[in-house]
């Protein structure tokens, strides 16, 4: 729901609320129940419930490692089988939809599963619908804003849980809880953590953010306002436990947008894991555009972030000297692994955990890049793994590492702090000298694909012959492809002088930005003027059929292509077979520019299958 639909004497009585401490009870315990059931629907319920046990039974047996098995409520069926584009003939059947959940590593086998699944279900009960999906089935409801879709299978009856339901479903009452109250200032709700990683255990806590909007606050402090929510939504989590019959799982941490968003331009790590990882529950438009942003590469840490990430290493040297081994260890750990990432960063890449950061530090400048030796990925990885990993987990104590040993592991330490300046300025150095080149071969290669040319002479060439000079793009556009064709050669030339100063200099820096800003208004120019020619060649080759008992895209290309709903199917011979959306973007590419010819004999056939229509342009 829109802030903006709501009015402002409900926002003022909210806030009164808050000012006066009132915590809200939910009515949720409060719902009346019946105490008498019908004779026969009790003998059919306990039918219904054998018939559910003794399809457990059979397919356990069948299917190892199966997650979750659960009944979804009667009352999400319309729902769920909207989503599943279950026909209206098997509707009216009253169907009993039932959820299992299978491990990620069985998804190529799924198909089998499924079928698998579903002749035992028919065998037992012929209303039994099986809908088998693994976790990131799941997940993906929630990243395509199918919230419904994804709460109706969280509340599923489980009939074997291995905790997934458990935790989807704690989650969802509680988030409902909130939402029922303080949906307002509520912008994103995400689930997130080990649960989304497929690395829960037992033990696992399940790790919820809650992002509170408090951009429109107008009667109280912002961080009073995050202080009363917080009280609010910490007293729902035993309400929401308790509802769910799961105890000392839920861990939700709330955040301030206007903070989020000061936190993940600071680069910080766990908000960067939160926006990577996480799933949204409910989310007004906030977290999924972030989400977007930081796939393709848009959100970034700033100079300043990269400034602070480095900084934690420089007093190492003191520090170590002056603390118990156990601060001393910690130290030794956060002094490397945070300087580590901020570089990680600066080469491209999201901040990872531990492990990944070993992993990626020897594999991208060690291995692929050749920018460090191997000795500094081998300090890396025993102060990360052995010490400090080891003295988490209490492998190593205090007492097994002394005075010398501490002090060589400083060192190494000092030595890969200082190594890691050097190799700032390396990636520096490296990202502004192939930046220009990528600048370059990006826009050649567009107007490379679009004009059938390879050279940048005769790319030019024919840009100024068939887009400029018929008006299509202004002359600057000639002009600063020129630019950076002429940027691109003079940083290769200072490239090649091997100095003690800096590769590029400030003025060549400068015009590496004008070159990027150059591309960029041309790249989009280019992106709009591809979009209009498809859409020209697409518009000129499809019809709509519209026949008696159904409706029908067709495309006449090299063969005829039938569209109905997510189907995609083309002609052959007198049979229609399976297409998809690559073949049929193909043909319509090959298709661009040329004249479109429709075979009498194929409409012929196409009555044949579809009944009398007509065509539609």
């Amino acid at each position: 729901m829109d802030v903006s639909h709501k009015n402002i004497s409900e926002q003022n009585s909210v806030e009164q609320n808050l000012a006066n401490d009132y915590v809200p009870k939910s009515k949720l315990t409060s719902l009346p129940m019946s105490n008498q059931i019908d004779d026969a629907l009790k003998k059919k319920m306990d039918k219904t419930q054998k018939e559910i046990e003794k399809f457990k039974e059979e397919i356990t047996k069948k299917i190892k490692d199966i997650k979750a098995i659960g009944i979804i409520p009667a009352q999400a069926n319309k729902k769920i089988e909207e989503e599943y584009e279950i026909s209206e003939e098997d509707s009216k059947r009253e169907l009993i939809h039932i959820l299992m959940v299978i491990p990620e590593k069985k998804f190529k086998n799924i198909g089998q599963i499924r079928l698998d699944a579903i002749a035992t279900a028919k065998k037992i009960n012929d209303k039994f619908w099986i809908h088998v999906v693994t976790p990131i089935d799941i997940w993906n409801l929630g990243l395509d804003s199918k919230f419904d879709t994804m709460e109706a299978l969280a509340m599923s009856f489980p009939i074997l849980d291995k905790g997934i339901l458990a935790a989807l479903r704690v989650t969802q009452i509680h988030k409902s809880l909130v939402l029922k109250k303080f949906e307002k200032y509520v912008t994103s709700y995400v689930i997130g953590g080990s649960l989304v990683r497929g690395e829960t255990k037992s033990t696992s806590d399940i790790d919820v953010f809650i992002i509170i909007d408090d951009t429109d606050v107008k009667r109280m402090p912002r961080l009073e306002l995050k202080e009363k929510l917080r009280g609010i939504i910490y007293s729902y989590i035993q309400e929401a436990e308790a509802i769910a019959g799961v105890k000392n799982k839920l861990s939700p941490q709330i955040y301030l947008m206007t903070d989020f968003w000061e936190a993940v331009k600071d680069a910080h790590p766990v908000m960067f894991s939160f926006i990577r990882d996480g799933i949204p529950l409910y989310d007004r438009g906030a977290f999924l555009p972030w989400k977007s942003l930081l796939r393709m590469g848009k959100i970034k840490p700033s100079p300043e972030a990269i400034d602070m990430f480095m900084s934690s290493g420089n007093k190492l040297k003191e520090t170590v000297q002056k603390r118990i081994f156990d601060v001393a260890t910690m130290d030794l750990f956060w002094g490397i692994s945070t300087p580590t990432q901020g570089l990680l960063m600066l080469y491209g890449l999201t901040p990872p955990n531990v492990l990944e950061t070993v992993k990626q530090f020897r594999e991208v400048f060690v291995i692929k890049e050749k920018l460090v030796e191997e000795k500094y990925a081998d300090i890396l990885e025993e102060i990360s793994i052995k010490i400090w990993k080891g003295y988490e987990h209490g492998k190593i104590k205090p007492g097994d590492i002394d005075g010398k040993e501490l002090d060589r592991l400083s060192g190494n330490a000092i030595d890969y702090i200082e190594r890691l300046k050097e190799l700032r300025e390396q990636i520096e150095k490296r990202t502004q000298e192939n930046s220009i080149e990528k600048i370059n071969d990006d826009v050649f290669g567009m107007l490379g694909a679009l004009l059938k040319k390879k050279s940048e002479q005769a790319i030019l060439k024919e840009f100024e012959e068939k887009l400029i000079k018929s008006g299509k793009f202004p002359q600057r556009f000639l002009e600063n492809l020129r630019a950076i064709s002429k940027i691109k050669n003079d940083v290769a030339k200072a490239k090649g002088t091997k100095t003690k100063k800096d590769n590029l200099t400030t003025k060549q820096s400068r015009a590496v930005d004008d070159a990027r800003k150059f591309a960029t208004e041309i790249t989009t120019a280019l992106m709009e003027y591809t979009q209009r020619q498809d859409i020209a060649s697409m518009e000129r080759t499809r019809f709509v059929l519209k026949g008696k008992d159904s409706n029908a895209e067709v495309f006449f290309l090299k063969n005829i292509f039938i569209i109905q709903g997510s189907k995609i199917q083309k002609l052959n011979g007198e049979k229609l077979i399976q297409s998809d959306t690559k073949e049929l973007q193909e043909q319509l590419s090959e298709n661009q520019n040329k004249e479109s010819k429709i075979d009498f004999k194929e409409l012929e056939v196409l009555r044949k299958m579809f009944g009398e229509f007509e065509l539609v342009y």
